[in-house]
């Protein structure tokens, strides 16, 4: 006997969008939980930095998935799905309606539809291209990943030396593209039943949110909780420090830029990867696109989608989709 797919509430978008009001206003209003899917929330220590919410902006609701691991431990898009697929499972058998909710694309991505089948990571080759990361510079590392992979390499920040040289290293291992490899797979794994709900914020107003909250966060704290975690042994080039805001708050620390400095590098940095996360999201046909404030439209979709046997077969209204 097949058992039915679970449901699953996204609420994605990108940084500073208001994911988290919506998901509790949704979680208190249909009896749910939240699965985080932001790929830094999950590490302990680092609140600020990450835009954690506060147990006052959880209002209650149970969020799972943050704060499980130390800033100098794994994790990635495959322990991630490890973890959050007998969650949202969990959470449905008990009776409860699941969010999962974040602006890590890749993370949403393999919940729902499977992580690709690539070698794992080889000691030898990962250390020889990070011997060359280290004496040449990431630009030159970047630029062969251009020339290998030009499809990979444009989704890929050019300060992103994990990536990059994971994407050079498959491409060694399997003497294929990533991007190809990625195609081949199609992510078509559906396990679950996912209604897919983008959060629209006008460009110009979305800038002007991540300006103001990347502010409060250097003046408020993140530097300070930078030092702590220094101080408790995690190291500066752990990929966690080297995150937006963890390593602006290190420039700071070592005397490289002032507060001022600093602050306007973590605003212009903050709203280059809002921009990267549109993207990502905006190629998901099944996305659907409304603005945070739309409260009564999405709980009206989300209700029909509960009640639905088959697939949902709606679409919501007030957004700019594109």
């Amino acid at each position: 006997m097949q058992h039915a797919q679970s449901k699953v509430i996204i609420v994605a978008g990108p940084t500073a969008s208001g994911k988290t009001a919506l998901a509790v206003a949704l979680a208190r209003r249909f009896d749910g939980e939240v699965i985080n899917a932001d790929s830094m929330q999950v590490y302990r220590g680092m609140d600020i930095g990450t835009a954690k919410p506060s147990l006052s902006e959880r209002g209650g609701v149970p969020h799972h998935l943050m704060d499980v691991v130390d800033p100098d431990e794994p994790f990635n898009a495959a322990i991630f799905r490890s973890l959050a697929l007998p969650l949202v499972h969990d959470i449905v058998r008990r009776g409860k309606v699941c969010l999962v909710v974040g602006g890590t694309g890749l993370y949403i991505r393999s919940l729902l539809g499977g992580l690709m089948p690539v070698p794992p990571s080889d000691p030898a080759v990962r250390e020889a291209l990070i011997a060359e990361w280290k004496s040449g510079g990431l630009d030159r590392l970047y630029a062969r990943l251009e020339q290998l992979d030009p499809e990979a390499a444009a989704k890929i920040h050019p300060h992103d030396a994990l990536r990059i040289t994971r994407a050079l290293e498959i491409v060694a291992l399997t003497r294929q593209k990533a991007s190809a490899l990625s195609r081949a797979h199609g992510f078509g794994d559906r396990t679950l039943r996912a209604l897919k709900i983008g959060l629209d914020v006008p460009r110009p107003a979305l800038y002007e949110r991540i300006d103001v909250r990347s502010l409060s966060m250097m003046r408020s704290g993140l530097v300070e909780e930078t030092q702590e975690l220094i101080r408790r042994g995690f190291s500066r080039d752990l990929k966690p420090m080297q995150a937006i805001g963890y390593r602006h708050a290190v420039g700071l620390l070592d005397g490289r830029w002032t507060m001022d400095e600093a602050a306007a590098l973590l605003q212009r940095d903050t709203r280059r990867y809002a921009k990267r996360q549109l993207t990502w999201f905006k190629a998901d046909p099944e996305m659907q696109w409304i603005a945070p404030e739309a409260l009564d439209t999405v709980l009206a979709a989300v209700r029909t989608f509960l009640e639905s046997d088959g697939e949902a077969a709606f679409a919501l209204s007030g957004g700019r989709a594109g």
